[in-house]
């Protein structure tokens, strides 16, 4: 049995489930309404507060998408209680990131700002200059976005300069005096 698979979804109060005839699994909770359609022949049981995936064989292919249904399933009770969210910083000399609205500006060197509209679901925060927080229920769409964000001038490694995430360790390396 998948060590993630066999695990059981706890549904909080105050977030429904619904499993539709398709396997599309639809999860309602404080912060908004996202679904999932689950394939493959895994069977979704509601038992109480709790959601139990099992598959049909221990076929290779059903024992990865037993993990892999689970996990997308948890992400949407999660997501719907909790939300997710990714902090990016910006390292450099006039580096900076502005909000106006649902657009966020960046000002990282180029001849030109660099502007992000917010999809729906997401929302930028700039609590400092340097600082940017992609927040949004979607766990997917949150950190394609961030990854978007930070494609935009990725870190460096000899000066460390770019937008990075909060956590993220730049791998430095030495100039031409270290030789």
């Amino acid at each position: 049995m998948s060590r993630i698979g066999k695990l059981p979804i706890t549904v909080p109060a105050g977030v429904s489930v619904n499993i539709a005839e398709d396997n599309t699994v639809t999860v309602k909770g404080p912060k908004g309404t996202l679904s999932e359609q689950v394939k493959e022949g895994i069977v979704i049981k509601e038992e109480g507060n709790t959601l139990l995936l099992t598959r049909p064989s221990d076929t290779k292919r059903h024992r990865a998408m037993h993990g892999l249904y689970r996990s997308l399933v948890n992400n949407l009770v999660v997501g719907v209680t909790e939300g997710y969210s990714k902090t990016l910083e910006m390292v450099g000399t006039g580096y900076r990131a502005q909000l106006a609205g649902k657009t966020l500006t960046l000002s990282i060197g180029y001849s030109h700002p660099v502007v992000f509209e917010a999809p729906e679901n997401i929302t930028f925060e700039v609590p400092a200059p340097t600082k940017i927080i992609v927040k949004g229920i979607n766990k997917q769409q949150v950190g394609n976005l961030a990854a978007d964000i930070r494609k935009v001038r990725p870190p460096e490694p000899y000066l460390g300069k770019g937008i990075k995430y909060e956590n993220e360790r730049i791998r430095r390396k030495e100039g031409k005096a270290g030789k």
